[in-house]
Order: C-alpha cells, then sequence, then structure tokens
C-alpha cells in the first residue's frame, strides 16, 4: 500500500515538475539543427498539454463516479484510470467511460459478474483476463482489472487500426448488443465531459495527491 501511495505522489510531483518546465535558450555553442529543435519544442508542449488535460480529467471522473458508489472508491478508481493509461494512446476518460457503461448500474463493484460471465469494474470475459496473464479472480482486484482492461482495449484498437472509437466498441463485441453499448458509453462520456465544465484546474491537483488505495 505504501508504495501504491509513493507512487501516486511521484506522479503528482512529475506532473507539477513538467507544467513548471521552461525551454532554457542558451548560446549555440553546438546547436542542433533548427527541423530537430523544434521538433523538440514542439514534443514537450503536446507532452505538457496531455498531462495537463489528463488532470483536469480527473475530479470530473471521479464527480460521475461517485453518483455510483461511495466518494473514498470514486477517488480510487479515478487515479487508476489516470495511472493505467499514462504513456498509452488513452486518457483517463476512455477508461471511465468504459467502467461506468459496463458496471456504472452495479455500483462500479468489483465483484460483479454479468450474465455471460464478464468479470469486474471492466468487465473482462475470464478467456481475455488469461490473455494478458491474469487469473478470472484478480478481475475482482480493481487495479489487475484496469490493467487487463487496458490490455484489451490497446488489443481492440489494433484491430480497428488506430481508430478509438471503434475499440471501445469491438471492446465490448459486434451486433446489436454492441450498438447499444455504444449509446450508453456515448452517453456516460457526454457526462463527464459535462462534469469537466464544473470544476478548475486545481481541483484536479489535489484530486492527484490521494492514496491509491481501495476501500
Amino acid at each position: 500500500m505504501i508504495k501504491k501511495a509513493i507512487m501516486l505522489t511521484t506522479i503528482s510531483l512529475c506532473i507539477t515538475s513538467c507544467d513548471q518546465a521552461q525551454v532554457l535558450k542558451t548560446q549555440p555553442v553546438v546547436v542542433k539543427s533548427e527541423p530537430e529543435s523544434e521538433k523538440e519544442s514542439s514534443g514537450a508542449l503536446e507532452k505538457k498539454f496531455n498531462l495537463e488535460e489528463r488532470r483536469m480529467q480527473i475530479p470530473a471522473i471521479v464527480a460521475a463516479f461517485e453518483k455510483r458508489t461511495n466518494a473514498r472508491r470514486a477517488r480510487y478508481l479515478a487515479a487508476l484510470c489516470y495511472l493505467k493509461t499514462l504513456d498509452t494512446p488513452f486518457m483517463p476518460m476512455d477508461m471511465a467511460e468504459i467502467a461506468l457503461a459496463e458496471t456504472g448500474s452495479h455500483g462500479l463493484s468489483s465483484k460483479a459478474v454479468s450474465c455471460r460471465g464478464a468479470l469486474g469494474v471492466w468487465q473482462l470475459m475470464p478467456q481475455r483476463a488469461r490473455s494478458h496473464g491474469y487469473t478470472p479472480k484478480d478481475m475482482e482486484n480493481d487495479e489487475k482489472c484496469a490493467d487487463a482492461a487496458v490490455r484489451e482495449l490497446l488489443t481492440k484498437m489494433k484491430m480497428a487500426r488506430g481508430n478509438l472509437r471503434k475499440a471501445k466498441k469491438l471492446y465490448c463485441g459486434v451486433g446489436p448488443q454492441a450498438d447499444a453499448y455504444e449509446v450508453k458509453r456515448m452517453r456516460f462520456r457526454r457526462e463527464i465531459l459535462a462534469e469537466m465544465m464544473k470544476y478548475p484546474p486545481l481541483r484536479a491537483e489535489n484530486d492527484l495527491n490521494i492514496q491509491l488505495r481501495p476501500s
């Protein structure tokens, strides 16, 4: 537990460091070519804005989760959405809306089991959990379930040839059930986006300074 808390605190400090970092201009003794320098500056700015956007999503996700579960668990699951999507093509909101679509009506319960046998908050089928290195029982562990869900969405991204919206639909499957799932997922996405309009960036900073610990 202590290790997880330290990890989350470190992430918060890294975000602050990235936000405060400035590009220092020095006299050119040995300078890089102009195109390369521009590319590096562009990459740094992109990373900064990406972190800011991620951070701004957290309070909105917490607010959406709190409508379905207690505040402590809502913050914990929101932190997982943040942590597990770092260094991936996904944003925290991508995993949050899937969780809401899958188990929002079941209180985002880690013990949720569908009629088809899908497990956990992110509803992984047993065989899919195993394909990502986890047992079906592991899906009751929110952190492992979130990790497996991200891996599953990455798999669907390959199938969808990089189309994230199609990948999310494939996460559910194909056919009429997937069509209905997509409508539900988009409804939750709009809910999170609406919540984002209510909270200033400062609250997002505070929501990241939490212990990564389930209720």
